[in-house]
């Protein structure tokens, strides 16, 4: 691969793995989806006040964070943390492959629930209680600079050329952020399966609304930056979806679904449909409800069904833009969107209507792996700033708020009013 200039490894964050001095495994990595730690995260509060971890680490209490499994493993598996060197993460166990180096970057350290983030460093009050010291842990890297380089042992298992120069990477989300391009007063939203709606702070000032919202923080790649977000269901909702009411359609194309439901009127014909498909998590957390459909009668059909999750989505989308701004005090004036979700002109239309600030859609849709490239041409000279390099970031579409507005403000309403109204019935459910 003789045109390969640089190597940069983004992964999914918390996840990584035990490991001795010649980088060999003492225990396999624990996959996030694992719920050994659900036990763990359910008896940390009586351990540690969840307010106090949340001002460290600017994460809340999820049972997948890394810090649960270390404490996991301290209680069941002492033996892999006994022999254990050091503790890689997932981009960290790739770029020491590739070149014999232990690191640890800043983006994936922010996603185990140990690091003290307005300090960029570890927090020893959360690592004690995995039984753990700071110095368990390899050498930070800031992401963009050149960790090492390509071993003979990596060039004939890979085909990259020996010698080539690797840059630390980190976490994808953080990439996903970076490489959208969003302007000071822009949110990014990454548009999956999961959207993740975050913005590039310049300081990290954990509150108590944010607490209570479900806000989460992290890293960005650049020091000096902080990245609090919101997670959501997203797609996966459109999926339950199609597999429900278009069997007729492969999956992932929409296309019949987006052409159905374009003829249907803003407001689905009465239709309200509140995509909280998953419990404590994005801003409906705070009420308490499941995923509902209020206002289904004998002419409902599938194409008024999608268009309400459309428009329901981007009733969390608000709700979820209006939680962030109260929360970190961040002025929101427009969204990026980027990712699968990105590629849907008429969820993208609702978006603005009901949001009621402009969607832009950047040309390059993967932006994860645009801002892990621009981070290595960086390091490589091409660009001389991460401020230059995300100059050359294109808007390939833009959505207005449009006529429609008004409208989606008195459907919103009804939207919050039923979140709060539900509340008390999925109480009782319970």
């Amino acid at each position: 691969m003789e045109r390969v200039e640089a190597v940069v490894v983004t992964t999914w964050g918390a996840d990584g793995a035990p490991v001795r001095r010649d980088g060999s495994l003492t225990y396999p990595p624990i996959c996030w989806q694992c719920p050994r730690t659900v036990e763990v995260a359910k008896r940390l509060p009586g351990i540690m006040d969840p307010w106090d971890i949340y001002r460290i680490t600017g994460y809340q209490i999820i049972s997948f964070n890394t810090l649960l499994r270390l404490m996991w493993l301290r209680e069941n598996e002492p033996k892999a943390l006994e022999e254990a060197y050091t503790w890689l993460m997932m981009p960290g166990l790739i770029v020491h492959r590739l070149t014999g180096v232990f690191h640890i970057d800043p983006t994936s350290a922010s996603t185990t629930m140990a690091m003290d983030l307005s300090r960029r460093e570890w927090s020893p009050d959360m690592l004690e209680l995995a039984g753990l010291e700071p110095g368990f842990f390899p050498d930070w890297f800031e992401p963009g600079e050149v960790v090492g380089y390509v071993t003979d042992k990596a060039s004939e298992e890979t085909g990259l050329a020996k010698g080539t120069p690797v840059v630390v990477g980190g976490h994808d989300t953080q990439f996903a952020i970076l490489g959208a391009g969003a302007k000071p007063d822009e949110a990014v939203l990454s548009s999956g399966t999961w959207e993740i709606l975050a913005v590039r702070s310049r300081s990290f000032k954990p509150s108590r609304e944010g607490f209570e919202w479900g806000v989460i923080t992290e890293a960005d790649v650049q020091p000096g930056f902080w990245n609090p977000q919101l997670l959501m269901i997203a797609s996966a909702v459109l999926e339950w979806i199609r597999r429900m009411f278009y069997p007729d359609v492969q999956p992932g194309d929409y296309e019949t679904m987006i052409r159905e439901a374009s003829d249907v009127e803003p407001g689905s014909e009465g239709l309200l449909f509140i995509p909280s498909f998953v419990s404590d998590s994005g801003p409906t957390r705070r009420f308490k409800t499941g995923g509902t459909i209020l206002g289904l009668n004998l002419r409902t059909g599938r194409a008024q069904v999608y268009r309400a999750a459309l428009e329901g989505l981007s009733y969390q989308l608000r709700l979820a833009v209006e939680a962030l701004s109260k929360s970190t005090g961040f002025e929101v004036k427009g969204i990026r969107v980027v990712g699968g979700g990105s590629k849907n002109p008429l969820w993208n239309r609702i978006r603005a209507d009901v949001v009621g600030l402009p969607v832009s859609v950047n040309a390059v849709r993967e932006a994860t792996v645009l801002g892990a490239a621009l981070t290595a041409f960086k390091s490589i000279g091409v660009y001389s700033s991460f401020e230059e390099a995300l100059s050359s970031v294109e808007i390939s579409e833009r959505y207005e708020p449009g006529r429609r507005r008004t409208l989606y403000n008195s459907l919103y309403r009804r939207y919050l009013e039923s979140l709060k109204n539900l509340e008390g019935y999925y109480r009782i459910a319970e």
